[in-house]
This record gives structure tokens, C-alpha cells and sequence, in this order.
């Protein structure tokens, strides 16, 4: 009996993190759908073959070396696929908790529900970046990011032993429930070291320290994408609980997605209203932005608000992600599509707001866990960058740039018959 409940728990428990992956993975969607819409017609087609190449090498590298560095093991995922279905009865058998306690799921299905977070963190640099960035420097720093930085940060909060000793969970008490400091403010901070050494937009600033507003070419393309990238957060928080198959599992699940949608929700009336009290008008860019900051404010910690709670955290996310994207403007800071301040304030925010809800966690532990992840991606993403640009430079030339990146760097053009006179 025991072990037919084995099987149904593992069989059960396996499924829904691959759906939950699954849900995550079209993130990646969402987020070329959002930054399609918010970049000019002609820098399409570049942040499209960006977004769906990134995926790629996501894939690739957390493969070849990135789980390995986040996990321990063998590189390659040496053995991860097989399971003897016997000795995985038996280990569990073992446990003190038996067969119905704890997290049971195939190897694989762990690789795969980690895999696509890695190509979240990598996906918010992407857009940063956007309108300037040479194709292939941003590839190659990919390749560092998702396959070095994000598993060594990585294995530090979520990893069983972190690399060099380090473990913030244990030592600070560090929480973070499904990766607002781990995915998002990592991202950010790997997104700021870039855009600090490729500097502005041409015609973005002003000489007397005027912000002139680049408009998005598609803004129904960039909603459509903050409505898939909230669709996919179910499958972000929501797998982040790792278990379904027993009840009180399964109510933390309904809890997580409740809290998850409440923030969102929260998120884009916080910066719909700032929005308009500040420039008198309804702005969907803001509204889109304040949504995804209440889902990144709130994965530090969905299982433990209630959901008045969740929206309050979400309404503040909105709002200081209003502010954010004015202020990163006025120090000529130039986020095409306002990431930085959307997983970086906003992930900053989600981690600090912790200790409100979730007991055994302390302001000053989510701090120090915040501190050491963005000191080490900023540190190490701006090396990387700085080698990358002394090597094969990471900015296009002014005339790519004003011609647009889309035939400079894929030759093709993603509206041909409305940018070209036939």
C-alpha cells in the first residue's frame, strides 16, 4: 500500500513541476513579446533573435556546467536520466518521514523546472540592453551568465552546500521563497553592469539634461506579453512550493497562485494611479511595469501573506517602480524597457518586505542575502562585459544605430512594407 502511494506521489509530484516549467518556459514568450512592443520597429527582429537564441543557450550551458556549479554532480548531467526504480523505494523507504513526507520527484523533471529560471534572469538583461548591444557580445555574455554567474549565486541560496563555503539561507536566514533576490535582482544587476558600460540611446538625452521619451513601436505586443509573463508566474511561484501530493501541499499551492495574481493585480493599480497624479494622463507602459513589479515583489515570499497582504505589496512595488524608472531616467541611466527598476527595485523591495510575514526571517538577514547576491553578479557581470567590449566591443556604430540594429545585425526588418518605400 505504502508503496503504491509512493508512486502516485512521485508520479503526481513529477507532473506538476514539468507543467509548472512548462508555465515558466513561456515566460520566455512574454518576455519577447514585451520588449518587441516597447522597442522601435526597427530593433525588432535583433530582440526577438535575442530572446528566443538566450533560451537556447540557457538550456545549453545550465546543462553542460550551470547545474552542476548550482547542485553539485557531474557536468552534462551525468546520469540524471536514468532512475532504478527500486534503490528510489528503497532511499525513501529509509527516510524518517517514509514514503509520504518531503519532495519526491524524478531528477529530470528538477533540471528541467531550474533550467527556465536561468533563462528568466538572463531574459531581464536582454531588454536593458535593448536598441545599442551588438548581437553576439550579448550572446557570449550569455553564455558566462547562465552557465558561471547565475549557478554560483545560485548555489549559495538554494544549492544544498554553496561553492566557496557560502550559504546565505543558513547563515543569514536568508529567504527567498521562489527567486526575487536569486532570479530578478540578479538579473537586474547583471543588466545594470551592461548598461552602465554601453551608455545611452542616441537621442535619448538631452545636453541640458532633457529625457526625450522613445516610444514603443507595439503596445499591444508589449500587453499581450505582460499578460503571458503573468499567466507564466503561476508556474514560477507556484512550482516553487516543489510538492502537490498531500493536502497541505496542495493548499499552499492555491495560497501562492491567490497571492501571486492579488500582487500583480495590486502592481498595476499602484502605478496606474502614481502614473496619473504625476503626468495627468492613464500609461499603459507604467501599468505594465507596476504589474510585473507586484509579481516580482511578491515570489521573495507568495506562501506567507495573506492575500490583503499580497496586494498592499504589490501596490507598493507599482509605485516605487514609477519612481524608479524617473529616477534611473534622471541620472541618464537609459532602460528602454524599464527592467533594471522592474526586477531590481521591485526584487530589492520584494526581499526587504519578507520579514513582515514569514517568520524566523530578519530585516537585516534579507538584507545581507540581497548585498551578496547583487555585489557578486554586478562584480562579475561587469568584468565580463568590460572583457567582452576590449575584445569584439559590445556597442553597434552610430550609423547601425540609427539605421537600426535589425539590419546591422539580421539583416532582415520585422515590418518591412511599413519602414521601407517600395
Amino acid at each position: 500500500m505504502e508503496e503504491n502511494i509512493f508512486h502516485l506521489q512521485y508520479a503526481m509530484d513529477t507532473f506538476y513541476f514539468l507543467v509548472c516549467g512548462a508555465l515558466v518556459m513561456w515566460m520566455a514568450a512574454g518576455f519577447a513579446m514585451l520588449e518587441a512592443g516597447l522597442v522601435r520597429a526597427k530593433n525588432t527582429t535583433e530582440i526577438l533573435t535575442k530572446n528566443v537564441t538566450l533560451y537556447a543557450v540557457a538550456c545549453t550551458m545550465y546543462m553542460v556546467c550551470g547545474y552542476a556549479f548550482m547542485y553539485g554532480g557531474d557536468f552534462f548531467l551525468s546520469g540524471i536520466a536514468s532512475v532504478d526504480v527500486d534503490e528510489t523505494l528503497k532511499s525513501f523507504a529509509e527516510r524518517e518521514d517514509g514514503f509520504t513526507g518531503g519532495s519526491i520527484y524524478s531528477g529530470a523533471s528538477d533540471f528541467f523546472f531550474q533550467v527556465v529560471f536561468v533563462a528568466t534572469a538572463m531574459s531581464i538583461v536582454s531588454g536593458a540592453v535593448a536598441e545599442r548591444m551588438k548581437l553576439w557580445a550579448f550572446l557570449l555574455f550569455a553564455v558566462v551568465m547562465t552557465g558561471v554567474i547565475y549557478p554560483i549565486e545560485g548555489s549559495w541560496t538554494w544549492g544544498a552546500e554553496g561553492m566557496f563555503g557560502l550559504n546565505i539561507d543558513d547563515q543569514f536566514g536568508f529567504k527567498d521563497f521562489a527567486g526575487s533576490g536569486i532570479v530578478h535582482l540578479a538579473g537586474a544587476a547583471a543588466a545594470l553592469a551592461g548598461v552602465l558600460l554601453l551608455g545611452a540611446r542616441k537621442g535619448k538625452y538631452g545636453p541640458n539634461g532633457e529625457v526625450h521619451a522613445i516610444t514603443g513601436a507595439n503596445l499591444p505586443l508589449a500587453t499581450l506579453g505582460t499578460f503571458i509573463l503573468w499567466m507564466g508566474w503561476f508556474g514560477f511561484n507556484g512550482g516553487s512550493v516543489l510538492k502537490l501530493g498531500d493536502i497541505a501541499n496542495a493548499n499552499s499551492v492555491a495560497m501562492v497562485f491567490l497571492n501571486t495574481n492579488a500582487a500583480a493585480a495590486g502592481g498595476l493599480i499602484g502605478a496606474l494611479l502614481v502614473a496619473r497624479v504625476l503626468f495627468g494622463k492613464a500609461d499603459l507602459t507604467m501599468a505594465l511595469n507596476g504589474a510585473l513589479a507586484g509579481l516580482v515583489a511578491i515570489t521573495a515570499s507568495p506562501d506567507t501573506p495573506s492575500a490583503l497582504a499580497a496586494t498592499v505589496i504589490g501596490v507598493v512595488a507599482g509605485v516605487l517602480v514609477v519612481f524608479s524608472i524617473l529616477s534611473l531616467d534622471k541620472v541618464r541611466i537609459d532602460d528602454p524597457v524599464g527592467a533594471i527598476s522592474v526586477h531590481g527595485v521591485a526584487g530589492l523591495f520584494g526581499l526587504l518586505v519578507v520579514p513582515f510575514t514569514a517568520e524566523g526571517t530578519t530585516f537585516f538577514g534579507q538584507l545581507a542575502g540581497a548585498a551578496i547576491i547583487f555585489a557578486w553578479v554586478f562584480g562579475a557581470s561587469l568584468l565580463v562585459w568590460f572583457v567582452i567590449k576590449l575584445v569584439i566591443g559590445i556597442r553597434v556604430s552610430e550609423e547601425e544605430e540609427f539605421e537600426g540594429v535589425d539590419i546591422a545585425e539580421c539583416g532582415m526588418e520585422a515590418y518591412p512594407e511599413f519602414t521601407r518605400s517600395k
